[in-house]
């Protein structure tokens, strides 16, 4: 996350190109506001970002953009919706494939990765969510994820009791492969400043879905 009290726009932003760089005519003005709201909430909290930070993002009016979204908090729940449905589709298929044992773990694990990796900011989003309790949601994401959760933990039950797997507790197990994959993302300026490298460049990150992927299956199958 950035160190600067500085508030950062999307031109500023060190992870991506700006939001809006000219109009698309392919992306409405919805989708845009949703870009620049995904870009300026990550970088500068809930509080820190106002509508009219998005709206001159976008380059329209603040009452243009409460044509769209009628308040702060409705647009930032939005944000997150938006959020939970992308992890769904990047995802669901990894945890509904018929591949069995490792396989389908390396194949959930890579997907997860990726996810993280071309989403950086939603990661920021989550993180700063959970550090405040999620108090502007209007959406439990936890709620909405938990099913996905539940079946990742029966199927690493059967796994294990037909001994495929190493015995470990499922949910510690699921809990410590978010924390793994999220953490590297959420963190990267202090990963940057210890290990004094671009973490999310292309060799720290091939590096890091290496050590992860390595680590569990060296925890799962040995």
């Amino acid at each position: 996350m950035p160190t600067s009290t500085t508030p950062v726009t999307a031109e500023t932003s060190p992870r991506r190109t700006p939001v809006v760089a000219s109009p698309s005519p392919a992306r409405s003005t919805r989708q845009q506001i949703l870009a620049a709201a995904v870009v300026l909430f990550a970088a500068n909290g809930y509080e820190g970002t106002s509508l009219n930070d998005i709206a001159a993002e976008v380059g329209i009016r603040r009452s243009s953009l409460l044509h769209h979204f009628p308040s702060k908090q409705i647009l930032y729940g939005e944000v997150f919706e938006q959020l939970v449905s992308d992890w769904f589709a990047r995802l669901g298929d990894a945890v509904i494939s018929s591949d069995t044992g490792w396989d389908k773990a390396e194949v959930v694990l890579n997907a997860g990765f990726d996810f993280f990796a071309d989403n950086a900011d939603y990661v920021c989003l989550v993180r700063r969510a959970a550090l405040d309790g999620s108090t502007h949601l209007t959406v439990d994401i936890a709620s909405v994820l938990r099913p996905m959760f539940e079946k990742s933990v029966a199927y690493f039950e059967r796994e294990m009791a037909a001994g495929t797997f190493r015995r470990h507790d499922p949910r510690q197990l699921l809990i410590t492969g978010y924390g793994a994959l999220l953490s590297w993302f959420s963190d990267a300026a202090f990963v940057e400043g210890l290990l004094d490298i671009d973490p999310l460049g292309p060799d720290a990150l091939a590096a890091r879905r290496e050590h992860v992927i390595g680590f569990f299956r060296a925890a799962l199958v040995g």
